[in-house]
């Protein structure tokens, strides 16, 4: 056996830790860029005890998923401004503009030369900005990944910016940054976190050591979740889905995805849909495509994953893989995540979602090859 490991330098996890986020960045030098949101007010008490701290704090904020063009904009600002280091602080859309502009300020191509899928593909030529990652919502673990997701509007679909570089080199995971989180954006979130540490277990790139990172994550996603969205002051709850989306963060930087996040792609770059509504909504269909082609095709490995990840969903030692498909079709209802079509997907979309799925760098992690017709066959299960 083989394997390798990568993750955050440096992980500070706990309530109240982002009081320790002046003295972080005073250690990575003066001018710092720190990446937000749409609406940068809502990180002004964070943001101006930096400032106190004697920083020279200029905000940059994204107003939806990261685009390309976002990327080039805030490395241009990032080097024309002589930024020391930058920070990310804010949902995972933040936290992965914030990485990739750290990386693309040092470097001396453009972004489409490094990017996966869409671009050259081709590794960093120099290492990346110091990083720090400070998530305020707990769901795609960007803040311990050595990946971005960047959406490119002109090819309709979103790809990484990948290197060992982007890793970012402090973590700082505080649960109360997420206490005003609306409960649609909690529940779309957790859901993302617990399909990352699902498709990550069942994987075919899985490992012994992402394997209990995601046992320990979906036990607290299942658990914490639902009471999480009804309340979302509950601190207990919001801990652990910041250690659920945190653990899905260092599983799939190690071991990969699957479909859903195959299908993600193509679909964020088509369609304003927010990413965990859209994973919760292809989660269920996936499962069980999946479970029924390692059962046709004799899938030893795949198959004893799956019946131990349905357990580990149900708490019951009794549970199939269906039971679990079951359970996450109707954990999404009572979460009130909509199907695919409301976010506008329509039949005679099917054909490019699949063919680009295909494609998609997520798709190497499924644990299973899945046919065209799967695939549409997911797509219609979802809408």
């Amino acid at each position: 056996m083989t394997f390798e490991f990568a993750t955050a330098t440096r992980i500070i996890f706990g309530a109240g830790t982002a009081q320790q986020l002046p003295a972080l960045a005073r250690q990575l030098g003066k001018k710092i860029l720190v990446v937000t949101g749409n609406d940068p007010s809502r990180q002004y008490p964070l943001l101006a005890k930096i400032e106190a701290a004697g920083l020279e704090v200029t905000t940059f904020p994204i107003a939806t998923e990261p685009t390309v063009d976002d990327v080039r904009r805030g490395a241009s600002v990032a080097l024309q401004c002589g930024m020391d280091a930058v920070i990310g602080l804010g949902g995972g859309s933040a936290v992965d503009a914030g990485k990739a502009i750290a990386a693309m300020a040092r470097q001396p191509r453009d972004v489409l030369h490094y990017l996966e899928v869409i671009g050259d593909g081709y590794p960093l030529d120099e290492k990346s900005l110091p990083f720090i990652a400070v998530p305020t919502t707990a769901g795609t673990g960007a803040e311990v990944t050595r990946n971005a997701v960047l959406v490119s509007p002109d090819h309709g679909i979103k790809a990484s910016l990948r290197h060992a570089s982007m890793l970012p080199g402090i973590a700082l995971i505080d649960p109360e940054l997420a206490l005003g989180c609306p409960a649609d954006i909690t529940a779309a979130s957790g859901m993302d976190a617990l399909t990352q540490c699902l498709e990550a277990y069942v994987s075919c790139r899985a490992q012994p050591m992402t394997d209990a990172l995601c046992v320990d994550g979906i036990r607290r996603a299942v658990r914490s979740l639902e009471k999480v969205v009804k309340d979302g002051q509950d601190l207990k709850a919001r801990e652990d889905l910041a250690l659920a989306a945190m653990f899905s963060g260092m599983a799939l930087a190690n071991a990969g995805l699957g479909a859903v996040h195959a299908f993600a792609a193509p679909i964020g770059g088509s369609y304003k849909a927010a990413h965990g509504a859209v994973c919760a909504a292809l989660l269920a269909p996936v499962w069980e495509v999946n479970w029924a082609a390692a059962q046709r095709n004799g899938h030893a490995e795949a198959k004893e994953k799956f019946e131990s990840a349905a357990r580990l969903l149900m708490s019951d030692e009794k549970a199939t893989p269906m039971d679990a498909c079951e359970y996450l079709g109707e954990l999404t209802c009572r979460l009130q995540i909509p199907g695919l079509g409301s976010h506008g997907i329509v039949e005679s979309a099917f054909e490019d979602i699949a063919t680009k799925a295909a494609r998609a760098s997520s798709m190497k992690g499924n644990p299973v090859p899945l046919s065209h017709e799967e695939l549409l066959t997911i797509l219609w299960e979802a809408l």
